[in-house]
């Protein structure tokens, strides 16, 4: 699986604000529902339930926010470069400025596990990550994160 199986430049946005993690997983469900025909209090749901698991922040200013969803019908991703980071209760306790968000069906077990090391391979990379960061456009951000690196 690569990056541009899960990830249209529709769902790639460039400088959203984002005050706190809920309002960032809000934006995320909204957004996702008018790009990928999902109900938006579903999402909001199963995101935050997913939270209070443990956090996706997974450091380095990067979150993996990510559910399974019933109404899904694809694997579908969000990438989001925020205006200025926020707390996201990273693992490494860094502010989060890049959140790359999933949704996988129900039933695609297998596939969820492969689209987040997929993800978490993109971005474990400095480079790609100082690129992205560097973005000022939503194009751009997709253009980096969607190319062979």
């Amino acid at each position: 699986m690569n990056i541009a199986e899960m990830l249209t430049p529709e769902r790639t946005r460039c400088n959203v604000k984002g005050v706190s993690k809920k309002r960032v997983l809000e934006y995320i469900s909204t957004f996702l529902a008018d790009t990928a025909d999902v109900d938006a209090d579903e999402l909001y749901q199963e995101m935050l339930a997913r939270e209070r698991l443990g956090s996706t922040g997974i450091g380095h200013g990067i979150a993996i926010p990510h559910c399974r969803l019933h109404s899904c019908s694809a694997i579908t991703g969000a990438l989001l470069k925020l205006e200025k980071a926020i707390d996201f209760d990273a693992s490494d306790g860094a502010n989060v400025d890049l959140v790359f968000a999933l949704i996988v069906p129900d039933e695609q077990n297998d596939e969820h596990l492969q689209a987040l090391s997929t993800i978490a391979e993109l971005l474990q990379s400095d480079d790609v990550r100082e690129q992205l960061r560097r973005c000022t456009s939503s194009q751009t951000l997709y253009q980096i994160a969607t190319a062979e690196h």
